[in-house]
């Protein structure tokens, strides 16, 4: 983990690494793309075989119905609790985030509404590398039963028990054993097997985003995730909780994104030696080590004006305030989701 000044050259470098567009992930994402397309089922089974090393047949796509529900015995009564809560807390978020249809009379006689349909048919792509995300899940598919949607088709490379289970759970019945790039073209396009669908929501790594951008002219698509990032603004705060949870997002992808930028010295110090005694503790094959090796850094502001307008430059996909957060949020302009105070931490708050 590096400890750096942060300046404006400094600002201007990291915020211009994020713009460099994958171009090798493209060119790959491309031909994976163009052959699913074209060659639809075939390109699609081929491809999972040689990069998830699954030799399926078209039949073998799909997760058989009484696969899911297996899943759902075969895990602990707490897990489906859990499950259910955080699916109730996703979906009142997302009521309340739900476009409203409305009416305006905006002169006598003269009328104008907004209606608001769902989407008939949606793709929720999730991530299997290292293991099933079920947050992922529950965060594409929750806010698209509140909206309606009519038919939502799951992708994941390797489906394990939690995710089945939770899907069942959900009542999503159509989970396809497929991932990568391919995935997301078969869900772009539709194959023999896997339908055409409206819209493709959910993150994945360099080829799911490059594929994503290459298909956005033919299908709609949530965003282009890009790896996962969390900014840490804080001049005071628990050393042992930010370390944690500059952990927590560095293990979802080594080419995650975690910083600590404050005013304080002493806490970049504290924070930098919390953080190689968290490291001793975790395996060596942890993505986390080789992401804060390669992208994690605390950078030291001269001053808190000079840190904040550096977080609303980079505008980072999590911003954690523990310390003064309510006065340190008036002044943000700019994030994906904030999480305010020493107990907000990022993988509880997804």
């Amino acid at each position: 983990m590096r400890a750096l000044r942060l300046n404006r050259a400094l600002g201007d470098k990291l915020l211009a690494s994020r713009r460099r567009r994958d171009a090798s992930a493209e060119r790959v994402a491309a031909r994976i793309v163009a052959d699913v397309e074209r060659h639809g089922d075939r390109a699609l089974l081929t491809w999972t075989r040689r990069f998830d090393r699954m030799a399926l047949r078209p039949g073998d796509v799909w997760v058989r119905p009484r696969e899911l529900h297996a899943a759902r015995r075969a895990v602990s009564p707490e897990f489906l609790r859990a499950i259910r809560h955080a699916a109730r807390n996703v979906r009142r978020v997302a009521e309340l985030q739900k476009p409203r249809p409305w009416t305006v009379e905006i002169e006598p006689g003269v009328r104008v509404g907004q209606l608001v349909r769902p989407l008939d048919t949606i793709g929720c792509y999730i991530p299997g590398g290292r293991f099933s995300l079920v947050s992922t899940l529950l965060m594409t598919a929750g806010p698209a039963q509140v909206a309606g949607v009519g038919r939502i088709v799951v992708t994941c490379p390797r489906p394990n028990v939690p995710l089945l289970a939770a899907a069942d759970l959900l009542g999503i019945r159509e989970v396809a054993r497929v991932g990568g790039a391919q995935a997301i073209a078969a869900l772009a396009y539709g194959t023999q097997s896997l339908p055409r669908v409206d819209k493709i929501f959910g993150p994945g790594n360099r080829y799911v985003t490059a594929a994503k951008r290459l298909v956005s002219a033919d299908c709609a698509i949530d965003f282009l995730a890009g790896p996962t990032e969390l900014l840490i603004l804080a001049a005071c705060g628990n050393p042992r909780f930010i370390a944690a949870d500059l952990l927590a997002q560095a293990e979802h992808d080594p080419e995650t994104l975690a910083l600590l930028v404050t005013t304080s010295s002493g806490l970049a110090r504290a924070v930098c030696a919390e953080l190689m005694r968290q490291l001793q503790a975790l395996a060596k094959t942890n993505p986390a080590r080789r992401s804060l090796a390669a992208n994690g850094a605390v950078l030291l502001a001269p001053n808190l004006e000079a840190a904040v307008e550096f977080a609303n430059r980079f505008a980072p996909e999590h911003l954690s305030l523990p310390g003064a957060e309510q006065a340190l949020l008036e002044r943000i302009q700019a994030a994906g989701s904030v999480f305010l105070g020493a107990w907000g931490a990022q993988p509880v708050g997804d």
